[in-house]
C-alpha cells in the first residue's frame, strides 16, 4: 500500500498531524508544570500541595485546543485513508491534505497565541472543507454498493 503515491502522500501528512497533536499535548503538560495547575488531587500533592489542584485558564485554552484536535484531526485521518483507497488524483488529494494540514497548525496557533476573531474559525472553517470534499467523494465512490 505505501506503494500507492496518494496513500503515501495522506501518511505523511497524517504523521505530521499526530506530532502537532502530541507537541500540543506537551505543551499542555508543561505548562501544568510551570504554573502549578494540576487536574488530578494526587498530582497537586506530588507538586506542592492541594492548593495546586486547581484550573488556570491558559492551561484550559492549551487543554481546549488538543481536545479539537482529537475531534478533527481524528475523523480526517478516517476519510484521508478511505479517500486515499478511492483511486484520486495525486493532486486534487496532496491538495486536500495540505490545506487540512495548514489550516489546523493555524487553528492551534490561534488558539494558543488567542489571535484575533475570526482566525481560529476561519482556520477551523477552511479545515472542514476538504473533509467534507473527502467525504462526499466516497460516498459517490461507493453509492453503488450500498
Amino acid at each position: 500500500m505505501i506503494r500507492n503515491e496518494v496513500f503515501s502522500c495522506f501518511v505523511f501528512y497524517a504523521v505530521l498531524l499526530v506530532i502537532k497533536m502530541y507537541t500540543i499535548a506537551i505543551i499542555t503538560g508543561q505548562l501544568r508544570l510551570r504554573k502549578k495547575a494540576f487536574a488530578n488531587p494526587e498530582d497537586a500533592l506530588r507538586h506542592g500541595g492541594l492548593q495546586f489542584y486547581r484550573e488556570d485558564p491558559y492551561v484550559e485554552r492549551c487543554r481546549r485546543a488538543h481536545l479539537n484536535d482529537l475531534e478533527n484531526i481524528l475523523p480526517f485521518l478516517f476519510l484521508g485513508a478511505i479517500y486515499s483507497l478511492t483511486g484520486p488524483s495525486l493532486t486534487v488529494a496532496r491538495l486536500h491534505f495540505l490545506v487540512f494540514f495548514l489550516a489546523r497548525v493555524v487553528h492551534s496557533l490561534a488558539y494558543l497565541l488567542a489571535l484575533r476573531a475570526p482566525t481560529r474559525s476561519l482556520a477551523y472553517t477552511t479545515a472542514q472543507i476538504p473533509c467534507v470534499s473527502m467525504a462526499v467523494q466516497i460516498l459517490m465512490s461507493v453509492a453503488a454498493y450500498a
